[in-house]
């Protein structure tokens, strides 16, 4: 009810669509250099990927990544927004090689958490305009977490057919979780 009522007084700000699992990654024993998402169909309006994860890096945080379309190329930007309770901040960068998604744990942090994101990928089939992509991402450290909202640009107007992720050292820890979804429009 209440999103025919948006609908219809503000235009479509109701959520739409449908979401569809298009594939899931479970990292096993031993761990993974990176989850990657290929072939992915372009009869969505939007891609989702949600996921868990920790690391194998002998460290508390560990730098998590992403790249487009096996693009390696200065062609990444983002904003991140951060707060954990005491404190906020902001960061940007551009001419990046990859988007950078900010940490989640390494093995050395509090046995068996794992940090959280939902990230969706806005538009991704369209080839008239660069891709955006909006992540929300979390981790609670034994009561002293934080939050981070993420704006990446991927700066080609191909469609998208394939995303990576991957720490910037070590491996994904097992039990690392990602699921790919496509929102029809």
């Amino acid at each position: 009810m209440i999103g025919a009522i948006l609908a219809g007084a503000y235009g479509d700000v109701a959520p739409q669509g449908d979401f569809e699992s298009i594939a899931t990654v479970t990292v096993g024993a031993g761990g993974a250099a990176n989850v990657e998402f290929t072939s992915i169909p372009g009869t969505y309006q939007h891609l989702q990927v949600r996921y868990i994860a920790r690391g194998t890096n002998a460290a508390v945080d560990v730098e998590h990544q992403c790249q487009i379309n096996g693009a390696t190329g200065s062609v990444y930007s983002y904003h991140i927004v951060y707060g954990d309770g005491a404190s906020a901040g902001a960061a940007a960068s551009s001419s990046n090689t990859k988007i950078v998604l900010n940490d989640f744990f390494g093995s050395t942090a509090l046995a068996s958490t794992y940090g959280v994101g939902v990230m969706d990928i806005l538009d991704y089939a369209n080839t008239n305009k660069y891709k955006t992509t909006r992540t929300l991402i979390g981790r609670d450290r034994n009561g002293a977490g934080i939050m981070l909202l993420h704006s990446g640009l991927y700066q080609s107007t191909n469609a998208i057919t394939s995303v990576k992720f991957f720490p910037s050292t070590g491996n994904f820890a097992q039990y690392t979780h990602f699921a790919l979804y496509g929102i029809k429009g």
